[in-house]
């Protein structure tokens, strides 16, 4: 554990004073006394208040009966500790391997069950956790899964970053959603994605702000807004969104990143990326494909021929784009799909999760009818802009008018909503029902015929 989640020292001083920690603290916490004997404490002064409340009071009779209360709390505090002392006091206590790992999640912010759980069956089922939250793109996920499963097998270099990615693929696919899902499987929180946007770095001066401006430049002191996070959290995902935007610069510093897992910042600091996942997105390639698309949804030869023009496209325009020595350097190049119909009512189903749960913190919640799932997903679906615009057809269509219900008392706290539509047509309107939630079945297919 050591020799992986201490990257700033050296075996095998780190594995030492990580055993010596990991005793301190079993020793700290063996010499503290139980709760249940310290609330013989409070017990103990709770009678003494009393009988002395009683002796004022001249009730001599419950004096003496508190009096003797006293006395058996104090002896059996007493033999409690005398238990204690002679029990686990006197076993030599053992540092496990939970201790130690409770230890490094203490030092690198990852949670104790992500070190201690058998690594193994926790990645083999990661394309399982990853489609949790990414809907479809079943390639690059798999992909991807297979190059972190080689990285933790140990079979690539361990002077290189875990792995190196290039997203290639239309807008709003789940790109960056995939990035963020990834962050929180293997570090146990999606605030460890470092997002960086590209455009911000695409002139010549601005290279500098990712590693530190030289001495003597204004920002000196703050240190590079990538260097910096990366040193003050190693173990993250990095995200370089839109990477074809940034500076040609820019890639000359990752190339040592990706090759040598290390990079030097303004201050002379050696910053260790060997145990973070670089990832980079770019929309190289898909602009021709995505105006040849045709409105509304393809079928699936349409969509597999589509998807293998895309991806001879992007891969002749990141050769166009990018240096060999550069692509080299990288894992993979994934390229995604665009989204087909059953997978934008999945999209529906997650993004009616969020507004449900935005709902329960007003007592208050919503089902949607299959009708009702698959007319937002007829009209929130664009083509060329993926999964996007649905958050925009959810906001007009949903939020907007239940927050007018809201304010008119309409809707109330304590009821399900189920929303449904008019009729079956094109030009159909969502409807908005509210009932007591005692009195609503589970399902929406219940739900549905309880309102008939």
């Amino acid at each position: 554990m050591a020799d992986r989640y201490v990257s700033d020292r050296h075996l095998p001083d780190k594995a030492i004073d990580l055993i010596d920690e990991a005793g301190s603290r079993l020793r700290i916490r063996r010499m503290t006394v139980p709760p249940e004997i310290r609330e013989y404490d409070d017990k103990i002064a709770s009678a003494r208040k009393e009988k002395e409340s009683a002796i004022d009071s001249q009730d001599f009779e419950k004096a003496a009966s508190l009096r003797d209360k006293e006395k058996n709390l104090i002896t059996e505090k007493a033999e409690r500790e005398k238990n204690w002392k002679a029990g686990d006091l006197d076993v030599v206590a053992e540092v496990d391997e939970e201790l130690i790992a409770e230890v490094l999640s203490t030092a690198t912010g990852i949670p104790v069950f992500k070190l201690t759980e058998a690594e193994t069956a926790r990645l083999l089922r990661m394309e399982e956790e990853l489609h949790r939250r990414v809907i479809g793109q079943d390639q690059a996920i798999k992909a991807l899964s297979q190059a972190i499963r080689r990285t933790r097998a140990g079979l690539k270099d361990p002077k290189r970053p875990g792995g190196s990615f290039i997203f290639a693929g239309p807008s709003g696919v789940g790109k960056t959603e995939l990035s963020r899902t990834l962050a929180q499987f293997l570090f146990g929180d999606a605030d460890a994605l470092i997002q960086l946007d590209m455009s911000e770095y695409s002139e010549k001066h601005t290279a500098s702000r990712l590693f530190g401006a030289p001495p003597g430049y204004v920002g000196y002191d703050d240190g590079g807004q990538l260097t910096e996070k990366v040193r003050r959290r190693p173990f993250s995902v990095v995200l370089f969104d839109e990477i074809e935007k940034a500076h040609p610069d820019i890639f000359n510093s990752l190339l040592q990143v990706l090759e040598d897992g290390r990079l030097t910042d303004s201050q002379g600091r050696v910053v260790d990326f060997k145990n973070t996942i670089i990832i980079m997105t770019t929309n190289l390639g898909t602009r021709d494909i995505s105006k040849s698309l045709s409105l509304g949804f393809a079928n699936v030869a349409d969509a597999q021929g589509s998807y293998e023009r895309m991806k001879a496209k992007v891969g002749d325009e990141l050769k166009t784009h990018f240096r060999p020595e550069f692509l080299n350097r990288i894992d993979d190049i994934v390229v995604f799909h665009q989204l087909t119909e059953q997978e934008i009512v999945k999209i529906v189903d997650l993004m009616v999760a969020h507004l449900d749960e935005r709902l329960r913190n007003k007592d208050m919640g919503i089902e949607l009818t299959p009708a009702a799932k698959a007319l937002l997903a007829k009209r929130g679906y664009d083509p060329v802009l993926g999964a996007r615009p649905l958050r925009r057809t959810i906001q007009r269509e949903l939020e907007d008018v239940l927050s007018e219900k809201m304010l008119f008392g309409d809707l109330k706290a304590g009821e399900i909503i189920l929303v449904d539509v008019s009729d079956d047509t094109d030009a159909a309107t969502f409807t908005f029902k509210g009932a007591a939630k005692s009195t609503m079945p589970d399902t929406p297919g219940d739900l549905a015929e309880a309102t008939n």
